[in-house]
């Protein structure tokens, strides 16, 4: 039996890791996610999530009769509570049962805590809710933690999911090199040209005055959505935790390790909001830009009438449509995966200056764009790509400049018609 080395190659004055060994700590990595995952998930849902559900979905309510109150004392290192606590009488199937119960949290001043407890006399009457399986467990409220419940849904998940698929990644890839495993996870199309982009997403949307309305490839709405989403999440946990310690407050404890947290929280969702609303503002302000072409997919040396249509208001102090070509290159260095890319070739479509816009109009212009007969047609491997498109640049007063790009793919200049065919030869 051979085992794998533990170093694959020498380079200068050191040795790389071998890469079966790397991809069994890969495996080991995220099996322990998945693991960590499933624990915890377990651990919360058996300690929190099934008890609160059985509270308020298997527990029988029954009328109790309060016959003894105390103070319950809990001592940790960091501080001390008390809690109010009541000796109830109540009727079971088994017969009258005695059971201590638990009522207001644990509260941080001992005044406070004998307050709550002198709000209750002796032989009062108040609900409660025991367990049927251990008629001596017994609540005096019902509800869930939903802080709780959503930490026990998002963050085992999480672990579970990435552990997981990097497992998958891992196994499937397992003694493969880096080009199979590009073909096993990236099937390949039946297409003429397969190293040249289809462009079926970017002929599907017709046109209003040109034959295609090509999509944009401009991050604005991703971040706008990217912005949204975060300040919607981090602020919907700021909630969660700020509820949690106004309700501490209120109960007379103070929790010193969640009041620091709360203040850079705050912060950090502030921020959020605030660049949410300004990329929404700029969004709006700026407004839309429409791209329309007369034919697609181009052809080196070929003439294309293009239609620009930019909404909003205001001065736009110039408007630009250039034609660009991009090189991409993603290369290893070192242990890291780094990707490059350059715009090579730059034209001038056409240009604009001093639009004036008014709410509720657009402005609208032809132009004509013409592809160099030597272009490059449209590549795209795994660690290199030659992308085309036409970029609409702008700046309107009072707002910063914009790029929108607008893919477009070229293909290679079509064979000679005398040349499609074999020709037959007499002998």
């Amino acid at each position: 039996m051979r085992f794998p080395r533990f170093f694959a190659k020498k380079r200068g004055h050191r040795r790389t890791v071998s890469e079966v060994w790397g991809s069994v700590a890969e495996g080991l990595f995220h099996a322990g996610l998945v693991v960590a995952g499933l624990v915890f998930g377990g651990l919360l849902a058996t300690g929190v999530a099934v008890p609160e559900w059985r509270i308020n979905h298997r527990f029988v309510e029954a009328e109790a009769i309060v016959v003894g109150k105390g103070l319950a004392r809990r001592t940790t290192a960091r501080e001390r509570t008390w809690e109010p606590a009541f000796r109830l009488r109540y009727e079971t199937p088994a017969g009258p049962t005695e059971a201590w119960a638990f009522r207001g949290g644990p509260i941080a001043t001992r005044a406070r805590a004998v307050a709550l407890l002198a709000d209750v006399s002796l032989d009062a009457t108040m609900p409660c809710w025991y367990d049927p399986d251990a008629p001596g467990t017994v609540v005096l409220a019902r509800g869930y933690n939903w802080w709780m419940w959503l930490l026990t849904l998002l963050l085992p998940s999480a672990l579970v999911g990435f552990g997981g698929a990097g497992l998958v990644r891992s196994i499937v890839g397992w003694r493969k090199s880096e080009e199979r495993r590009a073909v096993t996870f990236r099937p390949i199309a039946a297409h003429p040209h397969p190293a040249i982009p289809s462009c079926d997403d970017l002929v599907n949307s017709p046109g209003t005055v040109l034959r295609f309305r090509l999509p944009t490839s401009g991050t604005e709405g991703w971040n706008l959505l990217g912005f949204g989403l975060f300040a919607l999440l981090w602020n919907t946990v700021l909630t969660v935790l700020a509820v949690t310690a106004g309700l501490d407050l209120i109960g007379g404890r103070i929790d010193w390790l969640l009041l620091p947290i709360l203040v850079p929280f705050a912060v950090v969702g502030i921020t959020g909001i605030v660049m949410f609303v300004r990329q929404l503002v700029l969004t709006s302000a700026v407004g839309t830009t429409q791209l329309e072409i007369s034919d697609h997919p181009l052809r080196p040396g070929g003439h294309y009438d293009v239609l620009l249509a930019q909404s909003g208001s205001g001065v736009f102090q110039n408007l630009t449509v250039t034609l660009e070509l991009e090189e991409q290159a993603t290369f290893r260095q070192g242990t890291d995966t780094r990707t490059e890319r350059l715009v090579v070739w730059r034209s001038t479509v056409a240009s604009w200056k001093d639009v004036q816009l008014a709410p509720g109009t657009r402005f609208e212009a032809k132009a004509r764009l013409t592809l160099p007969a030597t272009a490059m047609h449209s590549f795209v491997s795994e660690h290199n790509a030659v992308s085309w498109r036409v970029v609409v640049h702008g700046r309107a007063a009072r707002w910063p400049a914009f790029s929108r790009g607008f893919p477009v793919v070229v293909h290679p200049v079509a064979p000679s018609p005398r040349h499609a065919e074999p020709q037959e030869m007499s002998l």
